[in-house]
């Protein structure tokens, strides 16, 4: 039988995954200049290579790494729904001149 990742969602909606049924997580230590060892099998189970780029941020109390077109694919899936004709800039635009010509009335 062959380990496969088996993904789950933790508190904060983000996917883990457990590699080889390891439920405890893959402990990393933080080397020199704040360095991180990703695990082979975390490596292997995300499909990542080297010199992937990765983007980091702060969930609650934790780090999370993400590569960018994972980032993109959630935005796009997101965003779907908006037809590619409308500029999400030129409405947030137009709204924020309406705020601003009432304001003028208001004084």
């Amino acid at each position: 039988m062959e380990n496969n990742p088996v993904p789950h969602f933790n508190d904060c909606g983000t996917e883990v995954i457990n590699v080889a049924g390891n439920t405890t997580g893959n402990e990393v230590q933080v080397g020199a200049q704040g360095r991180l060892v990703i695990p082979a099998a975390l490596r292997k189970a995300l499909h990542m290579e080297p010199g992937d780029r990765l983007i980091a941020r702060k969930v609650g109390d934790s780090l999370v790494l993400e590569k960018r077109e994972v980032i993109i694919k959630r935005l796009q899936d997101r965003f779907s729904h908006i037809s590619r004709e409308v500029s999400l800039a030129d409405e947030l635009i137009g709204e924020r001149r309406e705020d601003a010509a009432r304001e003028v009335l208001e004084e």
